[in-house]
């Protein structure tokens, strides 16, 4: 099966829901055979997706610069831990090891990782499908803006559909590469 990179929030603040989905999210990548890549994180959604595919026995890539180790949130459980020299190597290294990408729910970090994979892949640095669960509509308003730059020229329609949205873990899981 595919190595799915998962970029998601690391807020330990979060309502409890979110990490339910991550962890769900987690399980359900790891009984569909997926590899999970994350950001090597224990905190918040991304310790919980790896959670969830540990437990469903999934295989899991943590990817994190020794900053953060420093700080005590590397995800030790990891079936691979990678350190890496900082945040833009992290970035391209995930970008290298994985096959796919799904983003959930998440903040400035989370986005900033979707629309460097999304760019790029438009750009023809890669063929990578990217994939976004907009559960319970969380990314509704992002996405309302989106459609309305292809009619301004700012953003050509083929790009807007390069990045498949679903609303469901189960549509996440089926919109990647078997």
């Amino acid at each position: 099966m595919a190595a799915v990179c998962v970029f998601c929030a690391s807020s330990q603040t979060l309502d409890p829901r979110w990490t339910d989905l991550a962890r769900e999210v987690g399980g359900a990548l790891a009984r569909a055979g997926h590899v999970l890549v994350s950001g090597g994180g224990r905190a918040g959604m991304m310790g919980a997706v790896a959670e969830g595919a540990r437990a469903a026995g999934g295989h899991t890539i943590g990817i994190i610069p020794q900053s953060l180790v420093d700080r005590e949130i590397a995800d030790t459980h990891a079936a691979e831990l990678v350190v890496t020299d900082g945040m833009a190597s992290r970035k391209n290294l995930m970008i290298e090891k994985s096959d796919a990408f799904l983003t959930l729910p998440g903040g400035i970090g989370t986005l900033d990782e979707l629309f460097e994979v999304w760019t790029t892949g438009m750009l023809g640095v890669h063929d990578k499908p990217v994939v976004l669960l907009d559960a319970d509509g969380f990314y509704a308003g992002l996405r309302t803006w989106l459609e309305s730059l292809a009619p301004t020229g700012f953003v050509r329609r083929e790009s807007l559909d390069r990045m498949v949205a679903v609303g469901t873990v189960a549509e996440a899981v089926a919109a990647l590469p078997r």
